[in-house]
């Protein structure tokens, strides 16, 4: 057993070897996190008493203040107020839980609240204040703004000449091939026809090619079978589940609303199934962008367009709620809305501008609250959710913004709210003026304003303002709006998932703040070019995966990486692990045991057969193999998944049911039961390749010690069982979740 077990490790400890760096974003997702869920309810909650102002007035209560990062974690008189990462000894959440001192005085916060305060302890504490809290006023210069790289039209670059141009294969080669030849870099040669097929398979189906494709295609002498192959694979329908998957990360989509009570939204997935049917239809991406804000504004007709804005209503949004409550969720909601549209089509955290001006970007708080207002009058169709005897009812779902309706008589309380104000520092019951709707100053020219862009309600019965139509149309104007930055956040987001990282390594933030791009003129150009070519994105992704960049091996040279040691200038293929969703797909199809249907409402059963992203998200009850492979939190838009190696993901392999099965179902494909043929077809279907003279050796060398240790145990199928045993192993090598 030993033998055995220490076999089945040192296979799957190959794992270890490719896991890269994780991505910067998770630091950013907790900037968000505290921007929008913690920072609002200290300004609101504990400044009075724990601020600079209150220190000025002379109302500072146990030395503590936490306006200031180094306030909180220093602390007052009773020690650190928050200590990252340790909830035990974080004294601001004892109080809010009224453990200790009893905080705030006015009565104990929301259990929802207290919560998100838990979370962001544990998660360490992120918190970029610095110094006095407080906004500075003046400080945003916004024509200086505007010539900031992202915030600029597109320059018009044409593809530089090189000296080796028989590499160059598409424009794109042109802007590579050119930086490397500076740096006195070269790429390395195009990789076989086994490795890109499984590479071209992985990237737009999420899903090994068959033993008969493979060979198919290595035997196709037509010089074009390779774009064939790629034309191809854009027309399946696994395309939209491969690619909607991407997308659903960057719109925080789940299907339940968060919080303690965690109900499910049971329609949410008609949101899913509309980011599948866009992208297989190619929907152009600038529709695809005003449907997901405006659909039912813009095309009410269409069943599809009402299933897009499913994307205003994916966030976490608590449902048990008292009247007191209503108005500070109302915002908190609206929040969600503005932060999760501004990082997911424009790559900006305009939620950080929510209590004061953006302390990196040209964003004012007054710009926040005007777009902000674009969101008022969504609404989410009505149920009826239990509060305490006599208190208001809160009517919420999973479409849009709540309002409310009294017991008695709901002749305060209107049916949707049309204003929404300015708020002093975020704090609810600081009002101060009405906020007309608007957009980002700094991506309109200063002739412009909203006005330009709206939309006028087609009548005065009209139940929706239009606003968001206008918002719409603003986002995706390449001429006056913020259209080049939109297309530059979208192409960026293909070449991630095309090449491992993108031109600029932060997708969710192309902010002073974020990182510069690599290749600026080329970004440029792939955005125009999708301007130009009617917004359409399976014509990207061919003329991506049929540049030399894309198509060249993985091979490493460590005198060009010392030159280049990250990469950054694309001299190999990066290997690039599996996500969760394409690493447990995979092992269904090897298994011969992937159900292939479409739409319709997912599951949480970890048995199911359908593709992963049919998996019902649940935000408290997540699916635990996902969550070993860096599967996401749902709660704030994710541009950039983390990717970790731990010990417990080989124990997946090794231990769990469903790898068994899998493994199992894998063993009963094998149509050759000897060994050398159950061998080589094993390969073939897990790997696209045939295995060399040392692995077969080393397989038959497993087979023959697992069965005598079955036969040994007395078991009467001991041939079948090591040969499930063996492909327990083929599933746990990282040749299996590497793409090269």
């Amino acid at each position: 057993m030993a033998h055995v077990m220490r076999t089945l490790l040192a296979l799957a400890s190959l794992l270890a070897w490719g896991s890269g760096l994780a991505a910067a974003e998770p630091d950013r997702q907790g900037l968000e996190f505290f921007e929008s869920k913690i920072r609002p309810v200290l300004v609101e909650k504990c400044y009075a008493c724990h601020s600079a102002e209150a220190a000025a007035d002379g109302k500072l209560k146990g030395n503590l203040l936490l306006d200031t990062r180094d306030g909180a974690r220093s602390g007052g008189d009773s020690g650190p107020a928050v200590v990252p990462g340790n909830v035990d000894e974080s004294l601001l959440v004892s109080a809010l839980r009224h453990e200790s001192f009893e905080m705030p005085p006015t009565g104990k916060l929301p259990d929802a609240v207290i919560a998100d305060f838990v979370k962001w302890v544990e998660i360490g504490a992120p918190d970029p204040r610095e110094g006095d809290s407080a906004p500075v006023a003046g400080t945003i210069d916004l024509e200086a703004g505007r010539r900031f790289w992202s915030f600029q039209p597109f320059r018009r670059t044409d593809p530089p000449a090189v000296k080796d141009e028989s590499w160059v294969r598409t424009p794109i080669d042109r802007f590579l091939l050119a930086r490397q030849e500076q740096l006195g870099l070269h790429a390395n040669p195009t990789a076989d026809r086994r490795t890109l097929i499984r590479r071209a398979y992985f990237d737009l189906l999420g899903l090994p090619p068959t033993p008969a494709e493979v060979e198919a295609f290595i035997n196709d002498a037509d010089p074009q079978a390779y774009e064939k192959l790629i034309d191809r694979l854009l027309q399946s329908p696994h395309y939209g589940e491969r690619w909607a998957r991407h997308w659903l990360d960057v719109a925080r989509f789940a299907e339940s609303h968060g919080y303690e009570q965690d109900y499910d939204r049971p329609h949410a997935y008609h949101y899913r199934d509309f980011v599948i049917q866009a992208l297989n239809a190619d929907m152009p991406y600038d529709q695809f962008v005003r449907w997901q804000l405006a659909g039912d504004e813009l095309a009410p007709e269409d069943p599809l367009a009402m299933m897009a804005t499913g994307f205003l209503g994916a966030g976490p949004f608590p449902t048990q709620l008292t009247e007191a409550e209503f108005e500070s969720a109302r915002y908190d909601e609206l929040d969600d809305m503005t932060a999760t549209t501004g990082v997911a089509f424009l790559g900006l955290s305009i939620g950080c501008a929510r209590c004061h001006d953006h302390k990196f970007d040209p964003i004012p708080t007054k710009d926040y609250y005007r777009f902000a207002s674009t969101f008022t009058t969504t609404i989410r169709s009505e149920i009826e959710l239990e509060l305490g005897e006599g208190e208001t009812k809160v009517q919420v779902s999973s479409e849009g913004l709540p309002h409310i309706k009294h017991h008695a008589d709901d002749r305060g309380y209107p049916h949707f709210y049309p204003e929404t104000h300015f708020l002093v520092r975020g704090d609810v019951h600081r009002k101060d003026g009405v906020a007309e709707p608007g957009f980002l100053q700094v991506l309109m020219p200063e002739e412009k304003d909203a006005s330009h862009w709206r939309v006028a309600p087609p009548n005065d019965e009209a139940r929706a303002s239009f606003r968001r139509a206008s918002l719409a149309n603003w986002i995706t104007d390449t001429e006056y709006g913020a259209g080049h930055l939109a297309a530059r956040v979208a192409v960026n987001r293909l070449w991630q998932h095309h090449f491992g990282r993108g031109i600029v390594a932060t997708p969710n933030d192309f902010g002073t703040q974020g990182e510069h791009p690599t290749h600026p003129e080329l970004l440029d150009w792939l955005a125009s070019d999708l301007v130009q070519h009617g917004w359409k994105l399976k014509r990207l992704h061919k003329v991506m995966m049929t540049s030399s960049v894309y198509m060249q091996s993985s091979d490493f040279d460590e005198a060009r990486a010392r030159l280049d040691r990250e990469n950054a200038f694309h001299w190999r293929r990066a290997p690039q692990r599996l996500e969760a969703e394409a690493i447990r797909d995979a092992m269904l199809h090897v298994a011969g045991m992937l159900d292939t249907t479409m739409f319709g409402p997912g599951t949480l059963d970890q048995n199911m057969r359908r593709r992963s992203v049919y998996f019902f998200i649940k935000r408290s009850q997540l699916i635990p193999m996902m969550m070993l492979f860096d599967w996401p939190e749902h709660l704030v838009s994710i541009g950039a998944r983390s990717v970790t190696t731990i010990a417990p993901q080989s124990l997946m392999f090794m231990n769990s049911p469903q790898a068994r099965q899998y493994a199992e179902g894998f063993a009963g494909r094998l149509e050759d039961k000897s060994r050398e043929g159950a061998v080589h077809q094993a390969y073939r279907l897990a790997l696209a390749r045939e295995p060399t003279e040392r692995e077969r050796q080393v397989a038959a060398e497993f087979l023959a010690a697992q069965q005598e240790r079955h036969q040994q145990a007395g078991h009467a199928d001991a041939e079948r069982l090591a040969l499930i045993d063996f492909c327990q192993a083929m599933l746990s090598l990282n040749e299996f979740v590497y793409v090269e």
